[in-house]
């Protein structure tokens, strides 16, 4: 491959993870990991690690790939996954109505995973504007068998409580675009949905790579306004945060690689 196709295929690359063509934590580190092994320098992880900066997994597996293959480091997501459908598969019963929020690898294979070990249980989700990244999740999940029943964003509070105090739900599943010290980021929406789960008592799972950990700062993206509403009407203004922060005290456990842990037990592992 010559210098200006690797350019190219550079370039596109980060297209795609801007444009969101590329999701998911896992995917994303994986695809630049491919681009920024043809052309592996400093000019190439700044445009990378730009394309989408609340991801620390997509730093930490550049700054790994001084030291390691890229097969030696797939081989960790995929090590990683197997662990994670292990854990969920411990804590998942028969007739559990489970509800998630947008979409994660993590959780989607390890909901599958269930499955195919012969678990019944539903899924509730969310369509996630206003790129509606929720109904891949449902279009993978009912491929593979799995009931789902998905809500527009704002009705996700009738999908965890039927009403008078009664929960709808038994858990919620959250994937992670960051592990920090004092909590998680995730897709917008992800805080509101873990402090009706929290205030109702259902238990908030985090579902994530422990490869997500960092102990830096993470900015939190926000994107274009036209995505959630193009042509916009003068004096009308947009915000379009893709993430944001959900604090400790509204999840249950982490289930990663690791194992099922308390917030306090992962971030020592993780450390």
């Amino acid at each position: 491959m010559d210098l200006l196709t690797k350019k190219r295929f550079l370039n596109k690359i980060i297209n795609d993870i801007k444009s969101v063509k590329i999701q998911g934590a896992r995917n994303i580190a994986k695809a630049a990991l491919k681009a920024y092994s043809l052309l592996p320098n400093l000019n190439s992880k700044k445009k990378l690690l730009l394309a989408r900066p609340t991801e620390p997994m997509l730093s930490k597996v550049l700054d790994l790939s001084k030291k390691s293959s890229y097969d030696e480091i797939v081989l960790h997501f995929d090590k990683a996954q197997n662990e994670i459908n292990n854990n969920v598969l411990k804590i998942i019963k028969n007739k559990d109505k489970i509800f998630t929020h947008c979409h994660s690898t993590n959780v989607v294979n390890s909901l599958i995973y269930t499955k195919k070990k012969g678990k019944n249980f539903e899924v509730y989700n969310t369509e996630t504007r206003p790129l509606y990244q929720g109904r891949k999740t449902a279009k993978e999940l009912a491929k593979a068998g799995i009931k789902v029943t998905q809500y527009a964003d704002s009705g996700a509070r009738i999908a965890i409580i039927r009403g008078k105090g009664n929960t709808q739900v038994d858990k919620v599943f959250l994937g992670a675009d960051a592990l920090l010290k004092n909590g998680i980021i995730n897709k917008i929406g992800s805080g509101m949905f873990a402090e009706i789960a929290y205030d109702h008592k259902v238990p908030v799972y985090i579902i994530a790579d422990s490869w997500k950990f960092s102990k830096n700062k993470i900015p939190i993206e926000q994107r274009s306004l036209n995505e959630v509403w193009d042509k916009v009407p003068r004096n009308v203004k947009i915000k379009n945060p893709a993430f944001e922060f959900v604090p400790k005290k509204y999840i249950t456990k982490i289930i990663s690689e690791l194992g099922i842990l308390s917030y306090s037990e992962f971030v020592r592992k993780a450390k």
